[in-house]
C-alpha cells in the first residue's frame, strides 16, 4: 500500500473516532497528553526507554522543499516535548538519515537514541556506510547500530563489536520484517549476545508470539517491533468498522491506540517504532504509550475485533 493511501486512511479513521466519541472521550485524551509516557526497560543494560518511538521509512524520505520538511519539523518536536526518544532510521531509506540530521536541533540530539542499520555487503563497505550515517546524523556515535534484514550479519557483527567497545555505538541489533525471517533471527539470538532484534508483529500477525517473543525474553534480549499496523492494511480493514465500546477501558480513542497497545502490552516488546510525518497521527500514536494497558482477555478481544 502506498503511503499517500495509508495517510487517507489514518486521517479517516482519526476523523470517525473523534466524531463517535464525543467530548467526553476527548477530555479524557486531552488529560492523556500530559501524563508520562510508559517505559520499558532494555534488557542488557537496564537502561529505561519510552515505548513508543518513531519510524523514518517513507516519511522522512523528502527532499529540502520546506513544504516537505516543515511538518516533519513539527512530528519532531511533539515527538521530544512529550518524553519520547527513540527514532529508527537505515541508509536505505533514501534522505532520511540525511533529513533527521537537518532537522535535530541540539536539544533533540542530546536527548535522542539514535538507532540507524547497516546495510550493504563487505566489511570495508559496512565501515564505509556506517561512518556516512554518522555524518549525515551529524553524530560522533549512535545509541544502536543494527544490521539491516540480516544482510552479511557475521561480518558486520564484528565491526559492531568493535565499535561497541570503542564507544561508538552503545548497543547491537538485527533486523527483519518478515515471518519467514523469525527462524534466522531465532538462530542468531540463541548463538550471539545481541541488545536488540527489530521485526514485525501486530494483531493480525501474531506469529512472534509463538517462539521469538519468549525467545527474547529467556536471552534477555531488547525487542523493537516494526509493521504495527500491518503497512497500514489494517487501516484499510477496518475503515467501516467503529471503534469497540470496551477501548475506552484501556484508554484509547482511536484504532491506532488499539493496535500499538496491543503490541505494547507484550511484555518482551521494549518499543514499537510507527513512522509517521503528521503531527496529528504523532499525537494519537502517543495516546497509545499513555494510561492502562490491555490484560490478556483484552488482546484477545483486541485481535477478535480486527480479524
Amino acid at each position: 500500500m502506498s503511503h499517500a493511501l495509508q495517510a487517507v486512511s489514518r486521517r479517516d479513521f482519526l476523523a470517525g473516532t473523534v466524531a463517535a466519541l464525543g467530548v467526553a472521550s476527548g477530555a479524557t485524551y486531552a488529560s492523556q497528553q500530559g501524563s508520562d509516557l510508559i517505559h520499558r526497560r532494555i534488557p542488557s543494560s537496564g537502561e529505561s526507554i519510552p515505548v513508543l518511538g518513531l519510524g523514518t521509512s517513507g516519511p522522512f524520505e523528502v527532499g529540502i522543499d520546506p513544504k516537505d520538511r516543515d511538518p516533519l519539523s513539527e512530528v519532531l518536536s511533539g515527538f521530544f516535548d512529550a518524553g519520547a526518544t527513540m527514532i529508527d532510521t537505515s541508509p536505505m531509506y533514501s534522505s532520511a538519515e540525511a533529513v533527521l540530521g537537518d532537522l535535530l536541533t541540539a536539544d533533540m540530539q542530546a536527548k535522542a537514541f539514535i538507532a540507524t542499520k547497516v546495510w550493504t555487503r563487505g566489511e570495508r563497505e559496512g565501515l564505509v556506510q556506517m561512518t556516512r550515517s554518522m555524518e549525515l546524523l551529524r553524530r560522533k556515535k549512535v545509541e544502536l547500530m543494527q544490521v539491516h534484514n540480516l544482510l552479511d550479519f557475521d561480518v558486520h557483527l564484528k565491526t559492531l563489536r568493535r565499535w561497541k567497545e570503542e564507544g561508538r555505538i552503545r548497543y547491537i541489533g538485527i533486523t527483519h520484517y518478515t515471518v519467514d525471517a523469525y527462524p534466522k533471527l531465532m538462530e542468531i539470538i540463541q548463538r550471539e549476545p545481541i541488545d536488540f532484534v527489530q521485526f514485525n508483529y501486530s494483531a493480525t500477525t501474531t506469529a512472534a508470539e509463538e517462539r521469538l517473543l519468549p525467545l527474547c525474553a529467556d536471552k534477555g534480549v531488547g525487542v523493537i517491533i516494526n509493521r504495527a499496523f500491518d503497512d497500514g492494511k489494517i487501516f484499510a480493514r477496518l475503515k467501516d468498522r467503529p471503534l469497540p465500546s470496551w477501548a475506552g477501558d484501556i484508554d484509547c480513542s482511536s484504532w491506532a491506540q488499539l493496535l500499538l497497545k496491543f503490541v505494547i502490552s507484550h511484555p518482551a516488546v521494549t518499543c514499537v517504532i510507527p513512522a509517521t510525518g503528521k503531527l496529528r497521527n504523532l499525537k494519537d500514536n502517543l495516546g497509545a504509550a499513555r494510561g492502562r494497558l490491555p490484560n490478556s482477555q483484552q488482546r484477545q478481544m483486541i485481535v477478535a475485533a480486527v480479524v
